[in-house]
């Protein structure tokens, strides 16, 4: 029997899908993404199984035709395609065509897919009567779509006429590139106007218009990758019996087809395809979110039919959502290395960007008041490339009855003394006033042997608690006296495990001057300004002698990261455990990782993710020929170099009028 809970939500997720399914389909004015109403859709068909026994057919396809335009009825039913996210729901969707073809009697050797890019953009029918236009009609609900012939006619790449007399329903989809919708954007924000949320709604709209003139202004276009009907007449030309033959049909009767569909013998071949443009994607003149497979002969897709809902022999293989829904099942407090404490919301699983995720940071007091969030809500979660995953904004429609807000205790546990917390002054951090309990220790001696820190490889916080329990290590230095003796008895250790550590230790000795100072836990000193510190002064002496006034001077550094840098060398129990680490470190200055000065006086920024190599590394390639990397872009950067999904910094070198470089042309710099 089902909850009185499990249905009071699967009533909340009906009125939020059928709200954002309006929006986006017949208002074309979206409030969520695709892949936010994706997430919700499934939810709520999910659900519905484990409620009802059953999936409502009533999300399925498309919306209802508006009032402004002629309602008519499609000569052959209009489907969507049903979603796979991953390559293990692949394969699951090979091995059911499989069984069906088996069962009947139908050679399974035949079976072969074409996988064709999923374009973001409308979908549109089109009717050709002995080769002439004569009509364009949208989706709609799948039955009844609206005409738009009249916008149709001016994407310049739909032939009002084809080469041959023939009789034909095609289906393509209209889109607009990425360079056209920001120009069109631009233009509504001097006009004052509402901009288009992404060039997919942007495309609807231009095609939903009642005035021709304004969709001709827009410079639609069209990709056609199915036929419906086709009735040849006297041209002699045979009707086609695959897929792979549909497509180059269109292409010789003239219509634009896809350069970059591709004929698959096996699922595995699919998953190449998928896997190149998944990784290739930014380069296409417009959006894709997937690809989309079909059995390539025309028998068996008839064999296979439809569900109540959509064609079984194809489906959408959906590119790894950046956004997804998720609940917030507890906000906990998380005590850092330096005492700051930091709530931390524990998500139900969600499959995000192609890895599960079930934590994200709440960030401060303040961000959690903005977002209002609390236990039991329904959240939008975004995560992309190496970005921590973040929390966008609570889905209100679907917030149950009796929640409450959060509010920051006045203790935590994990920290030391009578576990007291307070408020930062001038920030909206919270931080533990007692620095001395063990929880925070233990989070300082991990930072310590992290990969941004001394990066001892193979030597985490469960090798790290392990050598604290059996009392091999209370210090920063005991790491360095340990023996592969020492270890050889612990559990799960074996002689070439032990030794294996050992030599990552011996490894970490020689460490970069920034690396220490960051791996010292000292407040509001991170990798950049670690850097910049070890910069500017060169060794750890002259850091150690330098007054707050002279470490505030440096560009990008500052008063309040420069005082908690003197305050820490003041402390007696610091000054006793650095003088008790450095004899067994061998400090490299900066200096001496300079391999030739090619880039000396130049300063660059990186934005977006590079593929070839990471960001460190490109950071490295910079450093080590005389260059600065900075966190942000000013008049003084050089250089703006750009990966995929370049952020905010892209825009504001453009403004600027700083150099923006390509990977390749930054590696052309750094390869000189």
């Amino acid at each position: 029997m089902a909850s009185k809970d499990q249905k009071k939500r699967l009533q909340q997720l009906r009125e939020t899908v059928a709200h954002h399914r309006k929006l986006y389909h017949e208002e074309d004015a979206p409030e969520i993404s695709d892949e936010v109403y994706d997430a919700l859709l499934k939810e709520l068909q999910e659900l519905e199984i484990e409620v009802e026994g059953r999936i409502s057919t009533a999300y399925t396809v498309g919306g209802l035709a508006s009032e402004a335009f002629a309602k008519v009825k499609h000569t052959v039913r209009q489907w969507s395609f049903d979603n796979v996210f991953t390559e293990e729901e692949l394969h699951e969707w090979n091995v059911r065509l499989k069984r069906l073809i088996k069962e009947a009697d139908q050679p399974v050797n035949k079976l072969a897919y074409v996988a064709e890019h999923k374009i973001d953009g409308l979908k549109l029918v089109v009717e050709y009567q002995t080769g002439r236009l004569v009509r364009a009609l949208t989706r709609g609900d799948g039955v009844t779509g609206e005409n738009v012939t009249h916008t149709a006619k001016t994407i310049s790449s739909l032939p009002h006429e084809l080469k041959e007399p023939v009789d034909l329903i095609c289906v393509g989809e209209v889109w607009l590139s990425t360079k056209e919708f920001v120009r069109i954007n631009k233009v509504r924000e001097k006009a004052g106007q509402t901009l288009f949320a992404n060039p997919r709604n942007c495309a609807a709209g231009s095609l939903r218009q009642l005035d021709p003139a304004v969709s001709a202004s827009r410079n639609l276009a069209l990709t056609v990758y199915d036929i419906d009907l086709f009735r040849p007449g006297r041209t002699g030309i045979e009707a086609p019996t695959t897929q792979w033959e549909e497509l180059n049909l269109l292409k010789k009767l003239g219509l634009p087809t896809s350069d970059n569909s591709e004929l698959c013998q096996t699922i595995d071949e699919v998953q190449v395809y998928y896997d190149k443009w998944l990784k290739r994607r930014d380069k296409l003149p417009h959006a894709i979110d997937g690809v989309v497979m079909k059995v390539n002969d025309i028998k068996l897709q008839h064999m296979l039919g439809y569900t109540a809902k959509a064609p079984r022999f194809g489906m959408a293989y959906k590119f790894p959502a950046e956004e997804a829904t998720t609940v917030v099942e507890d906000i906990a407090l998380q005590v850092g290395r330096t005492g700051v404490v930091t709530p931390v919301a524990h998500l139900r699983p969600v499959l995000i960007d192609g890895s599960t995720v079930s934590r994200a940071t709440l960030h401060n007091e303040d961000n959690i008041k903005r977002l209002d969030v609390r236990v039991g809500d329904t959240i939008i979660l975004r995560k992309a490339g190496d970005i921590i995953p973040e929390i966008l904004s609570v889905v209100l429609s679907l917030r149950p009855d009796k929640t409450k807000s959060f509010h920051f205790p006045k203790t935590v546990s994990e920290c030391g003394g009578d576990g007291s917390i307070e408020r930062i002054p001038g920030e909206a951090a919270y931080r533990c006033v007692s620095k001395d309990s063990g929880a925070l220790y233990r989070q300082r001696l991990y930072y310590f042997v992290s990969k941004g820190a001394l990066n001892v490889d193979g030597v985490g916080p469960k090798l790290i608690d392990l050598f604290l329990d059996h009392g091999l290590m209370s210090s920063y230095a005991d790491l360095f006296t340990l023996t592969e003796g020492d270890l050889k008895d612990l559990p799960g250790f074996k002689e070439k495990a032990a030794k294996n550590v050992i030599e990552a230790i011996e490894s970490a000795r020689n460490v970069p001057l920034y690396r220490l100072l960051i791996g010292l836990s000292i407040e509001n000193i991170g990798e950049e300004t670690a850097r910049l510190i070890a910069e500017s002064f060169g060794s750890l002496e002259a850091v150690r002698g330098a007054s707050i006034e002279e470490i505030a001077e440096i560009h990008g550094v500052g008063t309040t990261v420069a005082e908690s840098l003197v305050r820490w060398f003041k402390d007696k129990n610091h000054q006793a455990s650095l003088g008790e680490l450095l004899p067994h470190l061998v400090i490299e200055n900066p200096a001496e990782s300079i391999q030739s000065n090619q880039l000396q006086g130049q300063s660059f920024v990186l934005t977006g993710t590079l593929e070839s190599m990471t960001r460190d590394e490109a950071k490295d390639k910079i450093r080590m020929l005389g260059g600065a990397v900075s966190s942000s872009v000013s008049k003084k950067t050089s250089f703006v170099v750009v990966g995929s999904d370049p952020g905010s910094k892209a825009v504001e070198a453009k403004k600027l009028g700083v150099k923006i470089l390509s990977e390749a042309e930054f590696k052309n710099i750094v390869a000189r």
